[in-house]
């Protein structure tokens, strides 16, 4: 079964993970042909298995099964005995992986034993487990879903800062317990400040990132590829890219340290360019994020070499759709910005001074005519795509 799960893509785990698999375990344990822990074991697999690899599905809802947890929950809460915490605990992990709607009683109930869980400082294998299924589990709190801060800031903040001193966690648990407060960020900015400022959340992503990176072998054998199985490292890979696509979608706080994580985005591009097409994708979608948001400076961009990426890119003899898309978006955003004045007086000299700095490479770079050769297909990819870009190619040029 273990083998089955691990090599299951999404569209074989919404297939099979259905309402009336879940109907069937809950079946099983009324007539005692499956035991509860056993259940319990096997849920947790396919919950770790989906969370690693962002997988989501709604059926659980609509199943007996999620009925039953959700009794077994509340009738267990309160009940202060070890083994009571261990099976509640466990419960709520197989609950919020297999969710995707959860009731201010279950938030209120779940949130808090999943982060006791997590705090735990042991450093044996099976604590960092426990810990890696606790914080794995909560990331599956649906991104619009609101929850107050009292409910896990301050846990939160224990657990990152005493990884960052200790190290703790495993690289998958410490990538999770990120990604739960970024997405919280999405709908509660007044974290920006405890994330970016106090936490570092731009130092430790590219530190995290660049980890990862070097311990992946990018020269993916063709049986790998053919099965779509990666490594776990590549796995945490794209679950960072995720978070920092709504990162940098969002953030209104710069500081220094996301000069660095851009670097090691780019430094994952370059990786992953030959044998990681989508990966590579991703990277170049996440730099579109960064040149449309007006928290990000551009002489970053210039200086940390994304502008000369896609430069290359677009001079490239073949180019594939996705890359051709992400090269027009890419600067249809930076012209933007490069055009818009702006009130105050020492921004409008730094964007003039951006400006100036972007159109001298364009020049030299060959950057108009690269951008009027690609005239004849932006129909074309404005119909295949969903985000549409403009057909005027000026809109493309920054005039000094």
């Amino acid at each position: 079964m273990n083998e089955i799960v691990e090599e299951m893509n999404k569209f074989g785990s919404n297939l099979i993970f259905g309402v009336q698999i879940f109907n069937k375990i809950h079946e099983m344990i009324e007539e005692k042909k499956l035991a509860l822990e056993n259940a319990i074991l096997l849920l947790k697999y396919i919950g770790y298995w989906k969370g690693l690899k962002n997988v989501w599905n709604i059926h659980f809802d609509a199943s007996s099964l999620s009925g039953r947890f959700e009794k077994m929950i509340i009738d267990k809460n309160g009940k202060k005995e070890e083994k009571n915490d261990n099976l509640l605990v466990d419960l709520c992990e197989c609950y919020f992986f297999l969710s995707y709607n959860f009731t201010s009683e279950m938030l209120s109930i779940c949130v808090p034993r999943l982060l006791k869980a997590a705090l735990k400082k042991e450093e044996n294998d099976e604590a960092q487990k426990e810990v890696e299924m606790a914080l794995l589990a909560l990331r599956y709190i649906c991104v619009y879903k609101f929850l107050r801060q009292k409910l896990y800031l301050s846990e939160l903040k224990e657990i990152i800062k005493y990884h960052q001193e200790h190290h703790n966690l495993t690289q998958l648990a410490y990538q999770s317990a990120w990604q739960f407060l970024i997405f919280r960020m999405n709908i509660d900015g007044n974290m920006e400040e405890v994330i970016a400022n106090e936490l570092h959340f731009g130092r430790e992503a590219a530190r995290e990132l660049e980890e990862l990176t070097r311990c992946v072998d990018w020269k993916r054998k063709k049986e790998e590829e053919r099965r779509g199985k990666e490594s776990k490292e590549v796995l945490i890979i794209w679950r960072w890219i995720n978070t920092l696509e709504e990162y940098f979608d969002s953030f209104k706080l710069w500081n220094a340290e996301l000069v660095g994580l851009l670097g090691g985005i780019l430094k994952l591009f370059l990786a992953a360019k030959d044998n990681y097409p989508d990966l590579r994708d991703e990277c170049l979608i996440t730099f579109g994020r960064a040149a449309k948001n007006t928290a990000v400076e551009i002489d970053a961009l210039v200086k940390e070499g994304i502008v000369d990426l896609f430069f290359e890119e677009m001079k490239q003899f073949t180019l594939d759709e996705d890359i051709m898309w992400n090269c027009l978006n890419f600067f249809l955003k930076l012209s933007k910005r490069l055009k818009e004045e702006k009130e105050d007086e020492k921004k409008e000299e730094e964007r003039k001074e951006a400006k100036r700095k972007v159109f001298k490479k364009m020049e030299e770079e060959g950057y108009e005519d690269a951008i009027a050769s690609f005239k004849e297909i932006i129909d074309f990819l404005q119909q295949k795509y969903y985000y549409s870009i403009s057909s005027d190619i000026s809109d493309y040029f920054v005039n000094a």
